[in-house]
């Protein structure tokens, strides 16, 4: 009887998070118009608010898709959320995805970041620029603006007329219908991407993340402690969006010396050799 009770209660509980989730969707719907939303490096996911982040459509194209935060649970976001900021798309180069935009009228770009890699600042830093024009995020350190494992949204409302794309009164032109939002390679290691929401409204009608202000305490200790859990066990199988090499400086310097000391051994005894002649 028990077993049938907990039954009937966990098909009530999954049958209420489906409904939750349909009258979500038909709100957001009703504010606006998702044009794009992709899970970088990641499969198809619906939001806590209804809207679908289609599988990265770069899988197996450009760059490398990672999962590597999976060993984190991520700060400021509900945790049915996590996945969005967990998975990745990296590259050694610059890289970029192709939006349909077609229509006139306003827009807004939400650019989803977690840095999963990096303990400090200054380590992974890249522009965003937008429809070949637009530097619309210089010298980004997702570190530096959250820290590690903390979610982060860059937020970019831009206008359409006209066959004109409008931010901040500079225009420039839309080809094919589609802009274009690439990730700049700098100096410091490679850009990456979490995942891309495009919507046609206003900033106002966009569920944002709490402020960093707002993060409650007891959430953060407790991501605080699994990710030093996670960090002391080894991950396999996983692509860090970290350097890819090692650092050259870093090698011991006997190793490098080690055919030198072998050439000279071998040279010794041929000089004995010669001398006795």
């Amino acid at each position: 009887m028990a077993g049938m009770l907990t039954r009937w209660r966990c098909c009530l509980q999954n049958q209420l998070v489906i409904l939750l989730l349909v009258i979500l969707a038909e709100q957001i719907s009703a504010l606006k118009e998702v044009i794009y939303a992709i899970n970088a490096g990641g499969e198809a996911h619906i939001d806590i608010n209804g809207i679908k982040y289609e599988r990265d459509p770069l899988f197996g194209k450009v760059g490398t898709a990672s999962d590597y935060g999976k060993q984190l649970l991520i700060g400021r976001v509900h945790q049915h959320d996590h996945i969005l900021y967990q998975t990745e798309r990296y590259h050694h180069s610059t890289f970029g995805y192709d939006i349909p935009v077609r229509e006139d009228g306003d827009y807004v770009l939400v650019l989803k970041f977690c840095e999963v890699y990096f303990r400090h600042a200054n380590a992974k830093v890249f522009d965003v620029v937008l429809n070949g024009d637009h530097t619309i995020i210089p010298d980004l350190d997702i570190f530096s603006r959250v820290g590690r494992g903390v979610a982060h949204d860059e937020i970019v409302p831009f206008s359409v007329s006209s066959g004109k794309l409008i931010i901040k009164s500079e225009e420039s032109d839309i080809r094919g219908g589609k802009i274009r939002v690439e990730f700049i390679k700098g100096y410091r290691d490679n850009p990456k991407i979490n995942a891309i929401l495009v919507v046609k409204g206003s900033v106002e009608d966009l569920p944002g993340l709490p402020p960093m202000s707002e993060v409650d305490d007891d959430m953060q200790e407790e991501v605080e402690d699994f990710q030093r859990a996670a960090n002391s066990q080894p991950v396999k199988n996983r692509n860090p969006s970290g350097p890819r090499t090692p650092d050259p400086y870093s090698v011991d310097d006997s190793s490098m010396m080690l055919p030198v000391f072998v050439a000279i051994g071998a040279f010794i005894p041929l000089l004995f050799c010669l001398c006795k002649l």
